[in-house]
């Protein structure tokens, strides 16, 4: 496969068949995230990005208006490859590009490594969604 990865921006309308088939997948499936706190009905509000490799869709992420990024899923089979990474910094743009003064998300803790490279550091206690342990963490823009 090749890394070669295209990330696409989008609306919901525009991203939402492939980005949604994708957290199906990986939130849904993997990791028993119940529909009803997957599907939130925030989509259309946020920008959406769609990872792609071969014109192959592998990975998806959302920012939402106050600049919380979430939604951040890498199909099984393209880990490794470096497709969150560009997710994330397509978010963070986004992000700085809106001028907003802060990114921030609440990451799965065996993922705080992954965020902690990009500049996130984490803050208050571990907390539980949808069975999974969590922290918050945030990136500084305005810095």
């Amino acid at each position: 496969m090749s890394t070669s990865v295209e990330i696409r921006e989008g609306d919901w309308q525009t991203l939402g068949e492939a980005a949604g088939e994708i957290r199906r997948v990986v939130f849904i499936e993997e990791q028993d995230v119940p529909r009803n706190e997957e599907w939130d009905g925030r989509d259309p509000e946020c920008l959406h990005f769609l990872a792609l490799a071969d014109g192959r869709a592998l990975g998806t992420a959302r920012l939402l208006p106050d600049g919380h990024i979430g939604r951040v899923a890498v199909l099984a089979e393209a880990r490794g490859l470096g497709i969150g990474l560009a997710l994330m910094e397509a978010a963070i743009a986004a992000a700085r590009h809106r001028g907003l003064p802060a990114a921030e998300l609440a990451a799965q803790t065996h993922a705080l490594a992954f965020y902690e490279r990009l500049g996130f550091e984490a803050f208050g206690e571990t907390f539980m969604e949808a069975g999974i342990p969590h922290r918050n963490m945030a990136l500084r823009l305005d810095a």
